[in-house]
């Protein structure tokens, strides 16, 4: 079977992304190399279509460029070598994303105080500085 070839409009028309996007994506190595034509366009396989997706879903799941260059690249290897390879990145994502998740909870715990500090003072009547802005260096207070 052979792939239609396509040219750098149209798979950026069928991908949504901007044709600057394309070839930073094809010097970042996340997608392949582009044959050239005699006219030195670049033209792409139909299956570039399914990378830039896979690509752009990758991105929405909260992982780098350079993370879904490191799977892209291990496409060649063999399905556990691969497997373990996805699953060694994948756990590094997560114990990263499990950290994050740690730090925002504390900031919105933060934040919570803050707005608690702001409503008492606005109930107090009396004319005085923010509070939030005073403490704003020192964090909230326990």
């Amino acid at each position: 079977m052979t792939l239609r070839m396509m040219r750098i409009g149209e798979l950026a028309a069928a991908s949504g992304l901007t044709r600057d996007a394309l070839r930073y994506y094809e010097r970042q190595g996340l997608l392949p190399r582009s044959r050239r034509t005699s006219g030195g366009f670049r033209e792409y396989d139909s299956g570039a279509v399914d990378r830039v997706r896979f690509v752009k879903q990758a991105q929405a799941h909260s992982l780098t460029l350079r993370e879904i260059r490191d799977l892209v690249t291990h496409q060649s290897d063999a399905g556990r070598t691969r497997c373990r390879h996805v699953r060694d990145l994948l756990a590094r994502k997560l114990a990263q994303m499990e950290t994050r998740r740690r730090e925002l909870d504390a900031f919105c715990k933060t934040l919570q105080e803050y707005l608690e500090m702001c409503g008492r003072a606005l109930e107090a009547r009396t004319p005085m500085e923010c509070p939030v802005v005073e403490n704003i260096g020192r964090g909230p207070s326990r």
